[in-house]
């Protein structure tokens, strides 16, 4: 093996990603907690929803909730927790952080709930999973990435593995 010495002698290597898969969201109203000191949180439970892909695909069940933080400089910061329950039966474990920004006039049309264009705006997430589940244990073991659009009834993640 050769020791590569400056970044002249790197060779780039271009990060490759699978479709994990499509998951559409339902939500009920925020749970409004208010300002607190870093900036404004509420809280979103999560009512259910479906997911779908090449490897898996199942409900998502009520119960998990997202307790979202606006930050004082208008970027959200989900803070998600869902329990994904596959068609054959099996639970997993999703949760996922994420950024959401965009203009300011942008932000304010989603707080209302209209549709915005997703190209408009920039939502990324970082979903993790844990399952005891020996048929989907490889999901314990990858690292994942989504991008998120918003509708009234909740959000869809497009959601990457990273391979």
């Amino acid at each position: 093996m050769t020791t590569k010495n400056t970044f002249e002698e790197l060779q780039i290597i271009p990060l490759r990603s699978e479709l994990l898969f499509t998951l559409i969201g339902r939500v009920s109203p925020p749970q409004e907690i208010g300002m607190v000191p870093s900036g404004q949180r509420r809280i979103i439970p999560v009512e259910g929803g479906e997911f779908k892909g090449p490897k898996l695909r199942g409900t998502v069940l009520p119960g998990g909730a997202d307790w979202m933080l606006v930050r004082v400089d208008g970027v959200v910061q989900p803070d998600v927790r869902l329990t994904l329950q596959t068609d054959d039966g099996q639970l997993i474990y999703m949760r996922y952080g994420g950024i959401r920004h965009g203009p300011p006039e942008v932000m304010e049309r989603l707080a209302r709930g209209e549709l915005v264009d997703s190209a408009e705006y920039y939502f990324r997430i970082t979903p993790q999973f844990e399952t005891a589940s020996l048929k989907y244990a490889w999901l314990n073991k990858i690292i994942a990435v989504g991008i998120g659009d918003r509708l009234k009834t909740g959000p869809i993640y497009y959601v990457y593995e990273i391979l």
